[in-house]
């Protein structure tokens, strides 16, 4: 199976201003991303989708294409990422006539993960039964234990009370914090629905150390901080 791997890049962040091409252990934060994809041989290209011109230009110096620029309407900062999935694949269709079977996702705001993780959402996708694969990591919080919503009278109560007392976090249910790392999808699925829940969702874990998604500086700071330590250790 080949792939096609896509780096969804918009220009204005309002949590870390610049944060795409911002200077990260040495290359901008979306190098990571481009050279992640470029690194598994299942994906035959990997493609950047952006609404700026400077972060086209950091993607071309490191290996991506960036075939189009992004219509602004799709780059704000409550623009559904979904909409900017059929625009890429809607580009492809119309300029070259067909799509990819698969689209890899490829978030440029998960500079820790690595390749094999990708890979290992490839090969759970090649299983069958999944029309889209996400990543999770380990929750910090249980809707049945420590996650609470308020009440009309002014009370707060469990997200999901759970139908006996639960005294302790590892008796809770199982739950997952969905991670940023990367998204399988089958590209005709995408085309002809609105979200990834409205198909059968497979899960790849990865470790909480490789799940870091870069919103704000302190995350930017954890990341930095976790690379220079790598390499140190390297």
């Amino acid at each position: 199976m080949k792939a096609t791997a896509f780096v969804f890049a918009r220009g204005g962040s309002k949590g870390l201003p610049g944060k795409n091409i911002r200077p990260l252990a040495g290359k901008p934060l979306i190098a990571w991303s481009i050279e992640h994809a470029l690194a598994v041989g299942r994906i035959e290209r990997v493609i950047v989708s952006t609404d700026s011109e400077e972060i086209a230009a950091v993607a071309r110096k490191f290996g991506a294409q960036v075939p189009f620029i992004r219509p602004a309407d799709l780059a704000r900062d409550d623009s559904p990422e979904w909409l900017a999935w059929k625009h890429a694949l809607e580009y492809l269709h119309s300029t070259e006539g067909a799509m990819p079977e698969v689209m890899v996702s490829v978030p440029a705001t998960a500079p820790m993960r690595s390749p094999q993780d990708i890979e290992n959402c490839l090969d759970e996708y090649e299983k069958g039964g999944a029309d889209v694969v996400i990543t999770v990591t380990d929750a910090h919080r249980s809707p049945y234990f420590n996650m609470v919503k308020g009440n009309e009278d002014g009370t707060v109560g469990l997200v999901i009370p759970p139908e006996s007392t639960v005294t302790r976090r590892q008796d809770a249910p199982v739950v997952y914090d969905m991670a940023t790392v990367a998204y399988v999808a089958r590209s005709e699925f995408v085309m002809s629905h609105y979200g990834t829940f409205e198909g059968r969702v497979r899960k790849v874990h990865v470790p909480v150390q490789r799940a870091i998604d870069i919103d704000t500086l302190l995350d930017f700071q954890m990341a930095e901080c976790l690379l220079h330590t790598a390499v140190k250790e390297s």
